[in-house]
């Protein structure tokens, strides 16, 4: 009975993560993420740096993990398809010269962006 509890213990988080990795979009770059984000009910976009770029950035810090993008919405503007997003690209680890062990390693910036991928005109 135990050997069974595991068992399904087991399949359920392998169904999780599954199901989480799922969610986040392949993107060569953030922008359809932000994109994403502005249009979203909860004003949030998930994904993962695919590409040529991933593939650098993974091979300078000897990483062999995904670098996952977040997109969530920090403020709605009164200009239509507008919002300010905070964006962060995660990946763990990455080691970098002089540290003792890889680890996680996090770029959060804010930006003010619009549908258009300008700036919005008034930041009321």
């Amino acid at each position: 009975m135990k050997a069974l509890t595991v068992l399904v213990g087991a399949a359920c988080a392998l169904f999780v993560s599954t199901a989480m990795a799922q969610e986040r979009l392949p993107v060569r770059d953030a922008r359809q993420l932000m994109l994403s984000a502005l249009d979203a009910p909860d004003g949030k976009a998930h994904g993962v740096l695919v590409g040529e770029v991933a593939d650098a950035i993974s091979k300078r810090f000897n990483a062999t993990t995904p670098i996952y993008i977040d997109v969530s919405t920090e403020r709605r503007y009164a200009q239509a398809g507008c919002r300010r997003l905070k964006v962060s690209f995660w990946q763990d680890g990455v080691q970098l010269p002089g540290e003792p062990a890889p680890r996680r390693r996090t770029i959060d910036f804010g930006i003010n962006y619009c549908r258009d991928g300008l700036p919005p005109r008034s930041l009321s």
